[in-house]
């Protein structure tokens, strides 16, 4: 029956994914237009993963998102919550990697939506034009999202954040607003099935801006991990109630944080 629902779900999840990438060309007037076609996606993939893969996606602390331009910090453990996060956030954009907006149609929905991208491969001049990219976004008051740790990481790995949060939020001089998950337990990375059950997505309280880069990167990594670490355990007991007992790697709130000066 599992394998049955998650290959329902995939099938329809990208027969919709096709039909809304085609069918919202029009959208592309405006940037606007651009991110409520991504935002409809969104929630459409959302309704797909609930009635047809029997799991629900419930968002948690709506009520600590502020309004204006700001700076959200998000753990990043499977391809779910770069569609759920469209939802909750009126003129979204995302730090992505430069290679996502050469793939056909769907990187011309990342240009004309205003993505940040990086370019991982100029070091400095990677995080200068990062910079000056989001600035512009902040500037035009939107919501500026970035995977701390750069990439999807298994749920329960060991974090691995990294320095593009830090120096955007030291340049951006907004409040970021962490975000924890456990929607690796129910979307795994490169996995098939999708796992029935309850997984959450939670909005932590924002860190006001003036922190310094240090203390800015332990601050956000000890939130998100520390509620990612609850959450998680959360969705053990959840998968478990419903037949799908889980073995998940050694989680960590406290390994070193990265240094290195990538994204």
């Amino acid at each position: 029956m599992l394998l049955l629902r998650s290959l329902a779900f995939n099938l329809s999840f990208y027969v919709a994914t096709a039909l809304i990438a085609i069918l919202g060309l029009p959208a592309f007037v405006t940037r606007k237009g651009v991110i409520r076609v991504a935002q409809f996606w969104g929630r459409t993939v959302l309704w797909l993963l609930r009635v047809v893969g029997g799991t629900r996606v419930e968002f948690r602390g709506l009520e600590n998102i502020p309004k204006g331009p700001l700076l959200v910090a998000a753990k990043h453990q499977s391809a779910l919550e770069t569609l759920a996060l469209t939802i909750p956030f009126d003129d979204f954009g995302y730090v992505l990697k430069r290679e996502l907006m050469w793939v056909p149609v769907v990187g011309w929905y990342f240009a004309r939506g205003g993505m940040v991208p990086i370019d991982r491969s100029k070091g400095a001049r990677a995080m200068a034009a990062m910079n000056k990219a989001a600035a512009q976004a902040i500037r035009d008051g939107r919501q500026l999202i970035i995977f701390p740790e750069g990439t999807r990481r298994p749920a329960g790995a060991p974090p691995a954040y990294k320095q593009g949060a830090s120096h955007l939020y030291t340049a951006l001089n907004v409040p970021c607003l962490p975000v924890a998950l456990n929607t690796g337990l129910y979307w795994r990375r490169r996995g098939f099935r999708r796992m029935p059950g309850t997984t959450v997505i939670e909005f932590l309280p924002v860190i006001p801006p003036g922190l310094s880069r240090s203390d800015f990167l332990k601050e956000v990594q000890t939130r998100i991990e520390t509620a990612s670490d609850a959450l998680l355990a959360e969705g053990r007991a959840d998968l478990a109630r419903h037949g799908h007992p889980v073995a998940v790697a050694m989680g960590g709130s406290a390994p070193s944080v990265d240094t290195s000066g990538t994204l």
